[in-house]
């Protein structure tokens, strides 16, 4: 039978056990430690008289007495952690407050430049058309004035799927298959991936064009100036400055490259300029009359343009990058910028 000091031990760890679970905050926590657990507490009053034992009793007693206060003090170590991990959560969480939007994707700066362009255009009264990416030999280049033996095909770096088929190098063939199914007036721009085998930091292999095209009566070269000066305000900054340059393109005739002032110097010549205090943003020119010999149109009656630029490019003029591959590499760094 166990002796009474034993059974008093039994009680206060019971006592101490259901005063750790109830205590409902730190401060009671700590009165039900000090008032068990304490070096005054039950456990030190009662284990002090474990010396009144005889000496059959007094291991058998002391080995109850310390098991018991042991889990008396694990006890009291489960209740604290679990009031501080409540305390911690009640600290931080405000009901009140607006909950965390989740991150939230945007247009690509490519996409982005891409729209803006055509929405400038489209208030200027061109429409929007997009064509395959996949071309003929015939709408890339025949019916663009390319003859097969035709020197300006080599400056393409065409990629070819068959003898016939190939990845359009331009968006031009949407003028050829516009005018095709369209009497004049024709006023239309064409935004579309194109593809050529090239790669370096002013490269890429795929990359996106928007061309242009105005086909009516009366249409001259002073009109295709216009225009271009309208969309390099619109595009940049009100007070933009162009200029063109004569160039050549197999389905223009004149042809010009046209030039902005240096988005960064303003045209006083800088490092992005190489000091001339000019960029050069698109390709531009009168419509070859022979173009229009493949779509039945007649060169004495109606006049035209066209003009393509590269969205890449814009978009770095724009944003004043150095290096077309940052738009492909998926560096959120990057792409969150825009």
């Amino acid at each position: 039978m166990e002796s009474n000091l034993v059974e008093k031990i039994r009680e206060a760890g019971a006592r101490a056990l259901e005063a750790f679970q109830k205590a409902a905050s730190a401060e009671e926590l700590e009165a039900a430690r000090v008032e068990f657990l304490g070096t005054k507490g039950q456990f030190a009053k009662l284990m002090k008289q474990l010396g009144t034992l005889s000496k059959e009793e007094r291991p058998a007693a002391g080995a109850v007495a310390n098991q018991l206060r042991l889990e008396a003090v694990e006890a009291h170590q489960a209740a604290a952690e679990t009031l501080e991990g409540a305390g911690s959560k009640a600290a931080w969480l405000d009901v009140t407050l607006p909950g965390r939007r989740p991150s939230r994707g945007h247009q690509h700066v490519i996409s982005r430049t891409a729209a803006e362009i055509c929405d400038i255009f489209a208030k200027l009264g061109f429409s929007i058309v997009e064509g395959p990416e996949v071309e003929t030999d015939y709408y890339n280049f025949e019916a663009l004035n390319f003859p097969h033996d035709h020197p300006a095909r080599d400056m393409q770096d065409t990629l070819f799927i068959s003898p016939e088929l190939l990845l359009r190098t331009h968006t031009s063939p949407m003028q050829v298959r516009t005018m095709e199914k369209n009497k004049p007036p024709v006023w239309v721009v064409v935004p579309g991936k194109t593809y050529r085998r090239d790669s370096d930091i002013s490269h890429s292999p795929m990359f996106h064009q928007v061309e242009g095209l105005i086909v009516d009566k009366g249409i001259t070269f002073a009109d295709l100036k216009g225009i271009l000066t309208a969309f390099a305000s619109a595009m940049f900054s009100a007070d933009t400055k162009i200029r063109l340059r004569p160039s050549f393109f197999p389905f223009t005739e004149p042809s010009a490259e046209v030039d902005i002032a240096c988005v960064l110097c303003g045209g006083k010549g800088c490092r992005l300029c190489k000091g001339t205090g000019w960029l050069e943003i698109l390709g531009s020119g009168m419509v070859d009359p022979n173009v229009y010999g493949f779509v039945g149109y007649d060169p004495n009656e109606i006049s035209g343009f066209a003009f393509g630029m590269g969205i890449e490019r814009v978009a770095m003029l724009k944003y004043g990058l150095d290096d077309i591959r940052m738009f492909y590499e998926s560096d959120l760094r990057f792409l969150t910028q825009f």
